[in-house]
């Protein structure tokens, strides 16, 4: 299963170091591939915007995400079971159906698409990984250590500052990793709510391959990868070490 999983992966990058612009055959090795896309200037403007979508959604998530968990971990409040429900939605609803009610809502409001807009439809999906996982970080802490702070003389906000959110750190900087991977391939939500010219690199990766997958493409994607992987295994790493800590 794993191999009929990666064998596509490895095949595209095997076919990234081919000399021949064609994936027909094998006719050498070259690494002209990888520094091409480093001399391509919309490849290079797509990743820009595609880094400052996914830098801006993920720091605004983190900040919402992180009290949107510890509200509902700690507070008692009328309707909190419907808010919780609809809080995580995003990760069930399919984001084509993201994609088209952010668009309708725009334009109902008359708000013109561009780079913004993107950010305000990756916030929405982004908050909802960033909540969930500092909720189960939020889940393991012992409340008496707030408590205790609390009965020492502290305010709600320096128990919150200097107790509870060095605690949680490892969770959110986990949920923000995860939110950048996810904010960085994200190509359905982007296309439907981008303004004209304005691309992101998956939406710059899927003009181009309609002619067909060349070389440059297979090295893009490969680096891709790669990126994703290690921020993903990252995130988890930071994650099991702050439940260790924690144990």
């Amino acid at each position: 299963m794993y191999l009929f999983m990666y064998l596509p992966i490895f095949v595209l990058a095997f076919y990234s170091f081919n000399t021949s612009p064609y994936s027909a055959g094998w006719q050498g090795f070259t690494l002209k591939w990888y520094q091409q896309l480093l001399q391509d200037s919309r490849i290079l403007t797509a990743l820009q915007n595609s880094l400052v979508v996914a830098v801006c959604a993920v720091i605004i998530s983190a900040v919402l995400g992180t009290l949107m968990a510890v509200g509902l971990g700690r507070y008692r409040f009328p309707g909190k079971t419907i808010y919780r429900g609809i809080s995580y939605l995003p990760m069930i609803v399919p984001d084509i159906a993201i994609a088209v009610a952010t668009l309708v809502f725009l334009a109902t409001f008359a708000i013109p698409l561009s780079l913004w807009t993107i950010v305000a439809a990756h916030i929405v999906f982004c908050l909802a990984y960033v909540g969930i996982v500092v909720t189960a970080r939020l889940a393991k802490l012992d409340p008496h250590l707030e408590e205790a702070a609390l009965d020492l003389g502290a305010t709600p906000l320096q128990a919150f500052v200097k107790v509870l959110l060095p605690q949680l750190m490892p969770g959110i900087v986990a949920g923000c990793l995860l939110a950048f991977v996810l904010s960085l391939d994200d190509f359905l939500i982007s296309s439907f709510t981008s303004g004209s010219g304005i691309n992101t690199l998956p939406m710059e990766i899927f003009s181009r391959i309609r002619t067909g997958v060349k070389p440059d493409i297979n090295a893009l994607s490969v680096i891709l990868i790669i990126i994703s992987g290690c921020v993903a295994f990252l995130a988890e790493y930071i994650r099991d070490r702050g439940e260790k800590e924690n144990s």
